[in-house]
């Protein structure tokens, strides 16, 4: 008697288990193709997208702009390392004419 109330006690674990599974499954798939389709850098191939990312381009471009300083003195200074190590790296470099 004991081994038939397990073995029911076990299949509706399994069952229960099974469910939630695929309703996680379900679920992640609902929310990653709504967040994919909102998304307006997947659909760059639309003409009035195109547009509006290019405008909001140009407005944060003319925000920086208006800004006394662009960059962090951090980034700065990393900048100026990057920039120097490719001089130097291109310094071995000679050209043929």
């Amino acid at each position: 008697m004991n081994k038939v109330k397990n073995s029911k006690n076990l299949k509706n674990f399994f069952i229960k288990l099974i469910s939630i599974v695929i309703a996680i499954i379900i679920i992640f798939n609902v929310l990653f193709n709504l967040l994919i389709s909102n998304s307006a850098l997947l659909s760059l191939n639309e003409l009035e997208n195109r547009r509006v990312l290019a405008d909001n381009l140009r407005d944060e471009i003319r925000e920086l702009l208006e800004k006394d300083n662009i960059i962090k003195k951090e980034d700065k200074i990393l900048l100026y390392k990057f920039y120097e190590k490719i001089r130097l790296e291109f310094k071995d470099i000679k050209l043929e004419k």
